[in-house]
């Protein structure tokens, strides 16, 4: 009897593994296997990102700032070097829960708010203000603000009105980063499909 193929054995195992039904996009019998291998690792990611944002909201504020500072050094930003980070002084709360120098020598600095917000708590214009106030303080121009829910409409307004260089980053950009970066993620494992290389059996090549 002939060996299954490789990529039937591959699909199959791929799709046993769950998925939210809001990823589900196609039933598995609408799709070839070439669609089936495509598709499948999308899935499998919109699981695992919800999954990390489940777990980030669920961490002490502590614990969740100090993977706010390990996710930059995941980029390869301030060199990629995580002395180069440092978190402030615990129940400061002046509006600036870390710092990344861009340089060893620590002339150029980017400081970060981090909110660990349940999903139906918008970071508002308060928030926001309270940090721009404190990297107006500093005599910073740039600045990274995370949340693990979202921004109002109010606090993107007025930061647009500022001349400062800050990025928002909300829960679900949160989630992209961690994964695309392999923050608190692994490889669990990599599948090897194979097909006919159609060029070996052509006569003029053998």
């Amino acid at each position: 009897m002939p060996d299954r193929p490789v990529v039937t054995l591959d699909v199959s195992v791929l799709l046993r593994l769950p998925v939210p039904p809001s990823a589900v996009k196609h039933s598995a019998t609408d799709q070839t296997p070439e669609d089936a291998i495509e598709t499948a690792p999308q899935q499998l990611n919109a699981a695992v990102r919800d999954e990390l944002l489940t777990l980030v909201r669920r961490m002490t504020p502590r614990r969740f700032e100090r993977v706010i500072l390990k996710l930059p050094d995941a980029m390869g930003f301030g060199g990629g070097d995580l002395t180069n980070g440092r978190l402030t002084a615990q129940g400061a709360d002046d509006g600036i829960d870390g710092i990344i120098h861009e340089d060893a020598l620590g002339l150029d600095a980017v400081f970060v708010q981090a909110k660990r917000y349940a999903e139906n708590h918008r970071v508002g214009r308060p928030d926001m203000q309270k940090f721009i106030g404190s990297l107006t303080g500093e005599g910073a121009t740039k600045g990274v603000f995370v949340t693990t829910s979202d921004f109002s409409r109010d606090a993107s307004d007025y930061l647009r009105r500022m001349q400062l260089r800050v990025v928002l980053i909300d829960g679900r950009r949160l989630a992209d980063l961690m994964l695309t970066h392999a923050v608190g993620v692994r490889t669990r494992a990599t599948y090897l499909i194979r097909t006919v290389d159609r060029d070996f059996f052509d006569e003029a090549e053998i």
